[in-house]
């Protein structure tokens, strides 16, 4: 239990600096399936601006045969989890729509064949135990239930969080997001 308040500790300080980096993108002209969706912080699956754009990138991707929706039940502790592919390699991660980017465990990252030492820190995640390393990384794709998003921006944390964590760096990227009851559904 401590394990995954020390991890919503690390994903709240990686999120801060996740937020800082999104917010200072424009969005493009032309659609893109790698395009990230930017703008201001509201609820990105009920802002029209961006309805428009994901339903556009999910059309863009269909044509290129995307595959149908992932679905996700719930667990027994209340959080949604997948089996991720990530730079080819099946991850367990926890869905976290409240973080801003990826953020892998260092164990995670190593078995994905992340050589984590050889990373930049780029700063500190402050967790219940502590301040804690945070090391940028981008990884080529993660693939969840056919559902790819490649070059996804994510930070390995050098703490023991439990699980990783999928944030917005994947999920916005994304047509849609929803829960309707135990079932999440990614688009």
């Amino acid at each position: 239990m401590f394990g995954r308040y020390l991890g919503l500790a690390a994903v709240i300080a990686v999120a801060s600096i996740g937020v800082a980096g999104l917010a200072g993108r424009a969005p493009q002209a032309e659609v893109e399936p790698s395009t990230v969706l930017a703008g201001n912080h509201d609820n990105w699956t009920t802002h029209s601006v961006r309805k428009e754009q994901a339903a556009a990138i999910s059309a863009a991707e269909g044509k290129r045969g995307a595959a149908g929706p992932a679905l996700l039940e719930r667990a027994a502790d209340s959080h949604f989890y997948a089996d991720a592919d990530i730079n080819g390699t099946s991850i367990r991660v926890m869905v976290d729509s409240g973080a801003s980017i990826v953020a892998l465990t260092r164990r995670d990252a190593e078995a994905i064949g992340i050589d984590v030492d050889r990373l930049t820190v780029g700063g500190t995640a402050r967790t219940a135990g502590g301040d804690v390393p945070m090391r940028m990384v981008m990884l080529d794709s993660i693939d969840i239930g056919g559902i790819v998003v490649e070059r996804v921006q994510a930070a390995v944390i050098d703490a023991d969080m439990g699980a990783s964590l999928l944030g917005q760096s994947y999920l916005s990227r994304l047509a849609a997001v929803n829960v309707e009851g135990d079932t999440m559904t990614l688009r």
